[in-house]
């Protein structure tokens, strides 16, 4: 079996999430933004998809990086498939991202499973079929009713336990361009209006996203230890792993990481070695797919450690099925403003449906199990007459 065609489809859908001058998502009012499905197709006519931002899928990427490595290649052999695109990062440029690297991976997993027959987080390992999953809200704003107070946050983590049924949540609090912000103190009152809103028996997390010192981190961990709060994550840059491994030693609270810093399984193992972090973390597009994601979930493992996946969809939520050493699927980013539930118009159903038990199930479908509209995504697609 050999790969006969990698290819990608742009198309256009409405969407109520906005983005601020620093890149944050918010509500806003409706526009139409894009996507894009990247395709890769077995010489038998079975076809792997992946979603993905157009600007990881553009046809210069593909043509220049991709198609060279996949076209007439065996689709199962993904390692070396995954390492021939990964060494021909080194003279892209910086062009071939970690996230390029990441639909290519996601769609060859996807091939995989529809040419055996069995959904991704099988293949990967198969360790659970559902998962318990925390509500991560979006960042704080200047919104009224939104996420612009500390009650606000109280208000709709009190909704998301008791009316949704979520059995855990995580906070994601303001951030620039919000005037006053970053603000460790507002932070703590944030975190503490949700502690006194879900009570004590909520695991609660908080991601303050990069922006403290040293102090600031370490008075803030001290507050959210107080709390009792299960974790906090990349409160400071984490390019200095040394600042890192200072706040684990001052701190009780799990500190995890890294999120966002590049090296895939490489980085996070020296997190681990350093003694940098409690758990780690790692998502398939911040590490290059599924599959450097199980070497980092194994790496931790054998250290007795957590991997905790970060963010949402399909590939995340493959990997989590797949490991035993994850106890959270994040589904978000939450807002009052905004129905996650309802999927987009171009799933027929969402990627994550959550039960009354707070619980993601795993599709049993052949696969990532994208419930992929394809009616849909032609129609819309961006060129058509």
């Amino acid at each position: 079996m050999r790969i006969v065609r990698v290819a990608c489809t742009v198309f256009t859908y409405p969407s109520r999430i906005a983005r601020d001058s620093d890149g944050h998502a918010h509500p806003g009012e409706e526009t139409i933004a894009r996507a894009a499905m990247l395709e890769i197709e077995a010489e038998d006519g079975t076809i792997g998809r992946a979603l993905a931002a157009p600007a990881d899928v553009e046809e210069g990427l593909l043509a220049a990086f991709v198609r060279p490595v996949l076209i007439g290649a065996d689709p199962l052999r993904r390692e070396k498939l995954w390492r021939a695109l990964y060494k021909s990062q080194r003279g892209s440029g910086q062009r071939f991202t970690d996230r390029v690297l990441c639909a290519a991976d996601l769609a060859l997993w996807d091939l995989a499973g529809k040419l055996l027959g069995a959904p991704v987080w099988k293949l990967a390992g198969g360790m659970r079929d559902r998962i318990l999953a925390y509500g991560s809200t979006m960042c704080g704003d200047d919104l009224e009713g939104g996420l612009r107070t500390p009650e606000d946050y109280a208000r709709y983590a009190d909704w998301l336990v008791r009316v949704r049924g979520y059995r855990a949540v995580k906070l994601h609090t303001w951030m620039p361009p919000i005037p006053g912000a970053p603000d460790v103190r507002m932070d703590y009152k944030a975190c503490a209006a949700v502690r006194e809103a879900v009570g004590p028996d909520i695991p609660l997390m908080l991601d303050p996203s990069h922006w403290y010192s040293r102090e600031d981190a370490a008075w803030l961990g001290r507050r959210l230890q107080e709390l009792g709060f299960l974790w906090m994550e990349e409160p400071m840059e984490e390019a200095s792993l040394s600042s890192y491994r200072w706040l684990s030693d001052q701190l009780s609270l799990n500190i995890l990481g890294p999120e966002s810093m590049p090296g895939k399984h490489w980085t996070r193992a020296e997190w681990i070695a350093g003694a940098a972090c409690d758990m780690i973390r790692c998502g398939v597009w911040g590490v290059g797919g599924i599959t450097p994601c199980l070497k980092i979930a194994a790496t931790a493992e054998s250290f007795n450690m957590s991997c905790e996946i970060h963010g949402t969809g399909a590939g995340n939520l493959a990997v989590c099925g797949a490991i035993p050493n994850t106890t959270y699927y994040e589904r978000g980013l939450l807002h009052p403003f905004l129905d996650y539930d309802a999927p987009p118009p171009y799933l027929t159903r969402a990627d994550d449906p959550m039960d009354a038990e707070g619980c993601v199930h795993l599709s049993q479908e052949p696969g990532l199990g994208h419930a992929l509209d394809l009616d849909y995504i032609a129609a819309h697609r961006v060129g058509n007459a």
